[in-house]
């Protein structure tokens, strides 16, 4: 099970002309604002990443809205930890358990989660809140994942798996998100 002190949110490359061809992608921003939100709510901290952001856009406004005051790490490289910024960023969090959503599943996505699964992280992808232009993509990655030793999850459940259950103080806020999450 997954703890608020323990776990991250890494949210990767949800950046304007790329999102925009997603499969889904109205899904996808969706249940990526009610992941931000929640961990926000729960002071869980998050990252997010763009990927060469001078050619492919900058963070949607949906989801960079909710992140004011944060600086996306740019990046070059597909895996997250191909960046030094990243790695610093991700060692100072000092968590173990991180939460993955963001695009494109099958590059930048499945290659970060194979380096957070070899240095001994515990990862949940959110199958619900990560997306390929095609969807055999996704699901060739989402499998693939799942067998290096990742869990795939979905928006619901992880934001209920934090809270545990109704007695959670910020229960009514996270409900709400829960409800707004896209079937």
């Amino acid at each position: 099970m997954y703890e608020i002190t323990k776990c991250a949110l890494l949210v990767i490359d949800v950046q304007g002309k790329l999102a925009a061809v997603m499969a889904e992608s109205g899904r996808l921003t969706g249940n990526i604002q009610a992941l931000v939100r929640a961990a926000q709510i729960l002071k869980v901290p998050i990252i997010h990443t763009e990927q060469v952001p001078e050619k492919i856009g900058r963070t949607i406004p949906a989801i960079d809205g909710l992140l004011k005051g944060q600086d996306p790490v740019r990046k070059s490289s597909f895996s997250c930890f191909g960046s030094k910024e990243f790695a610093q960023k991700w060692a100072a969090l000092d968590r173990s358990q991180v939460i993955v959503a963001g695009i494109e599943t099958h590059v930048c996505v499945y290659q970060t989660v194979a380096d957070l699964l070899s240095r001994k992280f515990e990862v949940q992808i959110v199958a619900d809140a990560v997306s390929s232009r095609s969807p055999d993509n996704k699901a060739v990655a989402l499998d693939l994942v799942k067998s290096l030793g990742a869990v795939v999850t979905t928006t619901e459940m992880i934001i209920c798996e934090l809270i545990r259950g109704a007695d959670h103080e910020d229960f009514k806020d996270i409900i709400a998100l829960v409800k707004s999450c896209k079937k």
